[in-house]
């Protein structure tokens, strides 16, 4: 079978994994071309991975042997970016988030629904096996009736990370530590326990950082069955905690901590699980974490495309965190709770 041929767009921060993932998948497609606006950050990236440069996106765009892109420049360049690859009839792989604000993320995945192209989205926690093994277990009804589910994201970011240019704005990034750092777990929160019905929260720029956004956020939640909650998301928690989710149901208990999963039932059965080789990114260095859940989840975007399903995050799921996030910071500003 002929490999599909994928084109880069940005060669920024977020390349390593993809890189790492395309030359692991060397026999699922074949890496056409990849292009920056920056000359620096293309000499870079062809020196340190080998990649094919194209001269322009129009390059990548015009090819008709090239049927995927994946896009990997700051958020808010995702809209523009998407509907150009849309309209060439590319399927696009999109990093997290959709875009700045909830609104342009609509109006993207709109665009890719009336283009008839695939779009994924890059939110690799739901690929990581404890996330896995527990929604398997939600799914069979093993921990009974959930009565509480809460979500913890302990992340560590120097002052040096939010003096790069538009990191932590509004105008590049659409906010602070949730739509940037949580919303890869938030995503895998509620992928396993449903959209919360109603959140308050508490939003701060704390004394830690010199920033725009948030950089701390607290909230409880309330679930559509009566089930309670709460979320803590910062990027002060030196020097980088695990992030982690507990479930607890009417039969047992379930913690996710980092790449580890603990179930224990009232009938004294326990289960264990880590994953010791996959931890990694809560600290100073936001990469410092093997690529293993970005191959997977590139493995499931080609699958849907060859097999013209969804892919299991689509632009449509990847909507839902954004509800989630809209709502906890709309929240925070009104000092009112908000139903999602």
């Amino acid at each position: 079978m002929t490999r599909p041929r994928m084109g880069v767009v940005g060669l920024g921060m977020a390349l390593k994994p993809h890189a790492q993932s395309y030359a692991d998948l060397v026999d699922r497609l074949e890496l056409a071309l990849a292009w920056s606006p920056s000359e620096a950050r293309r000499k870079a990236a062809a020196a340190e991975y080998g990649l094919p440069m194209a001269d322009s996106l129009e390059q990548i765009l015009g090819d008709g042997t090239i049927s995927m892109v994946s896009i990997l420049t700051p958020p808010n360049t995702h809209l523009e970016l998407v509907e150009a690859c849309a309209v060439a009839g590319k399927h696009v792989l999109l990093e997290k988030p959709l875009d700045v604000s909830s609104d342009r993320a609509r109006a993207l995945v709109a665009a890719c629904d009336r283009a008839g192209v695939t779009l994924g989205v890059v939110l690799q926690h739901r690929f990581r096996t404890p996330g896995e093994r527990l929604g398997a277990l939600l799914r069979e009804g093993a921990l009974g009736r959930i009565v509480a589910a809460s979500v913890a994201v302990p992340n560590w970011r120097p002052q040096s990370y939010y003096d790069q240019p538009g990191r932590g704005t509004l105008a590049r990034d659409g906010g602070g530590v949730l739509i940037t750092q949580a919303i890869h777990t938030l995503d895998l929160f509620i992928s396993l326990v449903g959209l919360p019905q109603e959140v308050f929260a508490y939003a701060a720029t704390t004394p830690v950082h010199r920033m725009e956004t948030e950089d701390l956020v607290t909230g409880s939640l309330r679930f559509a069955d009566g089930a309670l909650g709460s979320l803590l998301a910062t990027t002060t928690a030196y020097p980088g905690l695990p992030e982690t989710i507990t479930v607890i149901g009417e039969k047992a208990t379930a913690s996710i901590a980092g790449t580890s999963l603990s179930l224990r039932y009232h009938d004294g059965r326990t289960e264990e699980f880590t994953d010791e080789a996959s931890q990694g990114g809560t600290g100073a260095d936001p990469m410092a974490f093997p690529n293993d859940f970005h191959r997977a989840l590139i493995v499931d975007f080609l699958d849907a495309v060859e097999h013209r399903r969804p892919p299991r995050i689509s632009g449509h799921e990847a909507l839902k965190v954004h509800r989630l996030i809209d709502g906890l910071l709309e929240s925070a500003e009104t000092g009112g709770t908000v139903v999602l």
